[in-house]
C-alpha cells in the first residue's frame, strides 16, 4: 500500500507539472520568462557605464575594421564537388554580379552575438520525502509544446531523494536538443574543446573552425561558448596572429574582447603594418568609446584630435607598448610620403 501511495504521489506531481503551463497563461510574459532564465537583466545603470556590443554605433565600427575581402569569404570549402558554372557576362552584367556577391558577403559576416554568462539554475519547488529511494534514476518533465520559445519552455527534474527541481542549463541544452535537434549540434561536446585538444588545433592556425564549431555546439551565453572564445581570443593575442580572423565573422568579436580588457596594442600595430590606418584610428576610437575616463580618452576629447594624432595620443597616455606603436606609425607614413613623392 505504500508503494502504491508513493506512486500516486508521483503520479499527483507529474499531473501538477503538466498543467503549470495552462496556468501560467494568466502571467504577464516576464513572469513566465522567469521560470527558466538565469540571465541577469542589465540594470539601467550597468547599460549606461559604457557602450554595449549591439549598439549601432558599435557595431559600424567594428563592421569596418572586420574588412570585406571576397576572396577569403568566399574561399573554397571541404564538400560534395558539383561541376561549375562558366556565365559570359557584359561589364554591366559582371558589376551587377559583383555587387551580389559583396551584399551576400556582408550577410555572412554578421557577427555573433556577445552576451554576459547566464546565471546558474538553483531553484528546488518541492521536496517530497515520501519519494524518497523509489528509484535510482532521475525523471525529467519536459514541455514539448512546439510554439513555446527554448528559452521560456518549462523543464523539471524529480531527484531519486524526492526532490522537484527545475532543469539545470545544462540539462535544459540536451533535453532541448533531443526534442528539438540543432543541424550540426551534438549531445555531448566534441573532444576538440578540451584544453589539451584546443591547443593542438590552434597550432595548425584553425581558429575559425574552432569559433565555428563552437557556434553550432553552444549557447552564446553559456560558460562552454565563453571560455573557447576567451581561450582563442588569448591565442590569438599571444601568437599575433589577428589577420586570421580578418574579414570573418569572428573579427569583430575579437576586437570587442581585447577592447573591454584594454589589450588593443598588438592589434594597432598589425593594422599599421599592414597599411590599414582608418582601422587603426577606429579602434583607438572605439577604446575611448568604451573607456570613456581613461586620460588617453579625456586627452583626445580636449584637443578633439583625429587622424594619426588619436594614435599618437593613445601611444603616449595609455598603451604599454607606446614605441612600438609610434614606429609602426613612423614607418606607415614614411611609405605614405615615399609614394606620394614616387
Amino acid at each position: 500500500m505504500a508503494a502504491l501511495g508513493a506512486a500516486r504521489c508521483l503520479f499527483r506531481s507529474y499531473s501538477r507539472v503538466n498543467h503549470v503551463d495552462k496556468k501560467t497563461h494568466i502571467l504577464t510574459k516576464c513572469s513566465r520568462r522567469a521560470l527558466c532564465s538565469g540571465t541577469p537583466d542589465n540594470t539601467p545603470s550597468d547599460r549606461h557605464d559604457k557602450p554595449q556590443f549591439t549598439e549601432p554605433a558599435v557595431q559600424d565600427i567594428l563592421t569596418r575594421i572586420t574588412g570585406l575581402d571576397l576572396q577569403k569569404v568566399f574561399r573554397p570549402i571541404k564538400q560534395e564537388l558539383k561541376p561549375p558554372t562558366y556565365k559570359l557576362m557584359t561589364d554591366a552584367q559582371l558589376e551587377e554580379a559583383s555587387q551580389l556577391a559583396r551584399e551576400q558577403a556582408k550577410k555572412l559576416l554578421k557577427m555573433p552575438p556577445v552576451l554576459p554568462e547566464r546565471k546558474p539554475i538553483n531553484d528546488v519547488l518541492s521536496e517530497d520525502k515520501i519519494l524518497e529511494g523509489m528509484d535510482t534514476a532521475k525523471y525529467v518533465f519536459t514541455d514539448i509544446t512546439y510554439n513555446i520559445p527554448h528559452r521560456e519552455r518549462f523543464i523539471v527534474v524529480r531527484e531519486p531523494s524526492g526532490t522537484l527541481r527545475k532543469a539545470t542549463w545544462e540539462e535544459r541544452d540536451r533535453l532541448v536538443q533531443v526534442y528539438f535537434p540543432k543541424e550540426g549540434r551534438k549531445l555531448t561536446a566534441p573532444l576538440i574543446f578540451k584544453e589539451e585538444n584546443l591547443k593542438a588545433v590552434f597550432s595548425q592556425d584553425r581558429h575559425e573552425d574552432v569559433l565555428d564549431l563552437c557556434l553550432v555546439q553552444f549557447e552564446p551565453d553559456s560558460s562552454e561558448y565563453i571560455k573557447v572564445h576567451t581561450a582563442t581570443y588569448e591565442d590569438l593575442e599571444k601568437h599575433g596572429k589577428y589577420e586570421l580572423l580578418r574579414s570573418t565573422r569572428h573579427f569583430g568579436g575579437m576586437a570587442w574582447y581585447l577592447v573591454n580588457a584594454r589589450r588593443v596594442d598588438g592589434l594597432i600595430v598589425d593594422m599599421l603594418k599592414r597599411d590599414l590606418l582608418q582601422d587603426a584610428v577606429s579602434l583607438v576610437s572605439l577604446f575611448h568609446m568604451v573607456h570613456p575616463h581613461s586620460e588617453s580618452a579625456q586627452e583626445a576629447n580636449s584637443q578633439q584630435a583625429t587622424g594619426t594624432d588619436l594614435i599618437k595620443i593613445y601611444a603616449q597616455k595609455e598603451s604599454q607598448r607606446s614605441g612600438y606603436i609610434e614606429l609602426a606609425l613612423q614607418a606607415y607614413e614614411q611609405t605614405t610620403m615615399e609614394s606620394s613623392a614616387a
